[in-house]
């Protein structure tokens, strides 16, 4: 699995010019599933970014978790994590999961967030979506569960 995690201060989601989903302080994730990926997979993201100490404390320092503030998740599923760029002009997605597999894991990570007491909103997997977002500091971070 692939996660890009960004620092927000707000942001939301939205199809056909409805929201559909939207947080203040917290995360967006755009969450790539690859065929190979497993629930441990699942487990070690949840435990990295539940636990990630990028929210500052009262000296400024990058010391608090989205738990410490309160935050919470707008979770986007994102095939286009695995695009390969490295023939032509045109990304191949072949890396990315099947879809009906890489719905089903992208909905086990969502709840695996909420079950360590995560507020998560979604938008749809497969769908067209319009994400809005005020990336703070900027904070940007890649998870890649190949390289843990």
């Amino acid at each position: 699995m692939k996660v890009v995690l960004q620092r927000v201060t707000s942001a939301q989601v939205s199809i056909d010019d409805q929201i559909v989903g939207q947080i203040q302080a917290g995360y967006v994730l755009l969450v790539g599933v690859a065929d190979g990926d497993t629930a441990a997979d699942i487990a070690y993201l949840v435990r990295k970014i539940s636990q990630l100490r990028v929210f500052e404390d009262d000296q400024g320092r990058m010391n608090l978790s989205i738990q410490d503030i309160d935050g919470a998740i707008l979770s986007i599923s994102q095939f286009t994590l695995f695009a390969e760029t490295k023939k032509g002009n045109r990304p191949s997605f072949t890396k990315a999961g099947e879809p009906a597999f890489a719905r089903t894991m992208y909905a086990q990570f969502n709840a695996a967030l909420r079950e360590v007491g995560l507020p998560v909103e979604t938008g749809e997997f497969g769908a067209n979506m319009s994400v809005s977002l005020v990336n703070d500091g900027p904070v940007t971070i890649l998870f890649d569960t190949n390289d843990k």
